[in-house]
């Protein structure tokens, strides 16, 4: 009976798609994609590997939401800092210096996130609105035009590419680590094209 009981409560969930999904980004925090299995994911939530198929057709498929929730949790990091630092160009050099950090934080979850296919230009299909909102509107407000202007369009681009490009650099070990080297490139990172 207290078997049973056991089991019971090892394998239901109120919500074992969150659950499964938590489970994903915990064990990326520890491993690369490549080493992560369905069969990992589900034992760490207590469940039968099959359990997982009932939300999740395949790995890809959790996958796909794994990177859709690491950008939601970068663009939420982002919102923070441009906030905190109080918006304007000290805020989109903020949303840049996060960037950087979470990716650092976050290698596994960062690389999965930008291995993902592209859809309508956003990575993983699924680049959330506020993010790429935010940068819209401030490499808009960079170089003084509106934000469906090419400038504006140029100016997210380079930006993107120089958080991004350092980011790399950063985990691949081809540039230190280095705070004090993040605030200096992010700070004189790109200027509008005259």
């Amino acid at each position: 009976m207290a078997k049973s009981a056991v089991r019971r409560q090892t394998y239901h969930h109120g919500d074992l798609r969150a659950a499964l999904i938590e489970a994903g980004l915990r064990l990326l925090a520890d491993r690369a994609v490549d080493a992560l299995s369905l069969r990992e994911i589900a034992r760490a939530v207590g469940v039968s590997a099959t359990a997982v198929y009932r939300h999740f057709p395949d790995k890809d498929a959790l996958l796909r939401t794994l990177a859709g929730e690491g950008l939601n949790r970068l663009a939420r990091a982002q919102h923070a800092a441009s906030g905190a630092a109080g918006g304007g160009s000290a805020g989109f050099a903020a949303t840049g210096r996060a960037y950087v950090r979470f990716a650092l934080a976050n290698p596994a979850l960062f690389r999965l996130i930008f291995a993902s296919p592209c859809q309508d230009g956003a990575p993983g299909g699924a680049f959330p609105p506020e993010a790429l909102a935010l940068l819209r509107a401030n490499a808009a407000a960079s170089v003084g035009n509106d934000q469906d202007s090419d400038a504006a369009r140029i100016a997210s681009i380079r930006a993107w590419s120089l958080v991004h490009g350092l980011a790399m650099l950063m985990l691949d070990g081809q540039v230190p680590v280095d705070d004090a080297l993040i605030e200096a490139v992010i700070d004189r990172g790109p200027r509008p094209m005259p």
